[in-house]
C-alpha cells in the first residue's frame, strides 16, 4: 500500500528525513515511533504530498507523491492533533461540506455519516457548532471528516494528544478497526503503549534516521530488553545518534 525509498528532506543544515525507507502492506497499522523531532511528522507530510522529499521516492495506493500529488489526495486522509473546524458550522454541516468536496452525493454523505455516528458516536457533535465543541468532540469531527470518503490510506500523527480518556479510546478503536484488505493506516506517536495495542508493524525514527523496523515483538527481542520502552532506548543507543549519556550526538 505505501512504498517508501531513500526519502530525505532538509531544512537548512538539518536533516528532518535521512534516507529514511520501509513499507506498509494493506491490512496493517504501520507505527512510526519515536520523539519529537524524530521526523515523523515530515514524514506524514511528504506522503500527504504537503511537502516534497529533496530526493527519494514514495508510492501511495499505487500513485507516485512527487508525480501524481492530486492522486493521491483523493486516496488518503489525514488526521493530526491541530487540524482546526469552522465554528460557526454543526458537526453535520462541516461533514456535508467536504463530502461535496469529495464528490460525494448528499444521501451518500447522509448515509456515511450515519455509519460514522455509530462508530465514533458523534452524537450531539453533529447538531452544535463547532465552536461550543469539547476537546474530544473536536476530535470526533475532524477523524470523521478525514475518513467520509472512505480513504484506501489513512494518517494519524499524535492525535490522543490532549484527549481526556474517553475520547482518546473512542480514536483508538477507530484506529484499530480501519484497516482491511484495500485499506491501511500509519499512526505516528511517542507513546509506547498505543505502539503495543495498535500496530501490526512500526519503525522507529530518531534524528531523522530509522533505526529500526518490525513487529512490537521483534523490536523489543532485537533491542534485548523485556519492553518496548527499554528496547526503544537500547536501539537508538545502539545506532550511535546518542552518546553514553543519552546525549545527540552530531550529525
Amino acid at each position: 500500500m505505501i512504498h517508501v525509498t531513500a526519502l530525505t528532506k532538509r531544512f537548512d543544515d538539518v536533516a528532518a528525513v535521512d534516507d529514511v525507507s520501509f513499507q506498509v502492506a494493506a491490512g496493517e497499522v504501520f507505527g512510526l515511533l519515536g520523539p519529537n523531532g524524530a521526523g515523523k511528522t515530515t514524514t506524514l507530510r511528504i506522503l500527504a504530498t504537503l511537502l516534497k522529499a529533496d530526493s527519494g521516492d514514495a508510492v501511495v495506493a499505487g500513485f507516485d507523491v512527487a508525480r501524481e500529488p492530486e492522486s493521491v489526495r483523493r486516496t488518503i486522509g489525514v488526521v493530526n492533533g491541530g487540524m482546526g473546524l469552522y465554528d460557526r458550522l454543526t458537526g453535520r454541516e462541516i461533514l456535508h461540506y467536504f463530502g461535496r468536496m469529495y464528490d460525494l452525493s448528499k444521501p451518500a454523505i447522509e448515509r456515511r455519516i450515519a455509519e460514522l455516528d455509530d462508530l465514533l458516536t458523534l452524537g450531539d457533535a453533529l447538531s452544535k457548532r463547532a465552536g461550543t465543541f469539547s476537546t474530544g468532540m473536536k476530535q470526533k469531527i475532524v477523524i470523521a471528516r478525514a475518513v467520509l470518503h472512505d480513504p484506501r490510506v489513512i494518517f494519524f500523527d499524535e492525535v490522543t494528544s490532549g484527549l481526556d480518556v474517553m475520547a482518546r479510546r473512542a480514536v483508538l478503536d477507530v484506529v484499530k478497526a480501519y484497516p482491511s484488505t484495500e485499506r491501511a493506516v500509519v499512526y505516528s506517536t511517542h507513546v509506547m503503549s498505543e505502539v503495543e495495542e495498535l500496530c501490526d508493524r512500526a519503525a522507529v525514527l530518531y534524528r531523522g534516521k530509522l533505526v529500526a523496523d518490525g513487529t512490537v515483538e521483534e523490536l523489543i527481542r532485537d533491542g534485548g530488553e523485556d519492553s518496548l520502552e527499554r528496547s526503544f532506548f537500547a536501539l537508538v543507543e545502539r545506532s550511535g545518534l546518542v552518546d553514553a549519556d543519552g546525549a545527540a550526538v552530531a550529525a
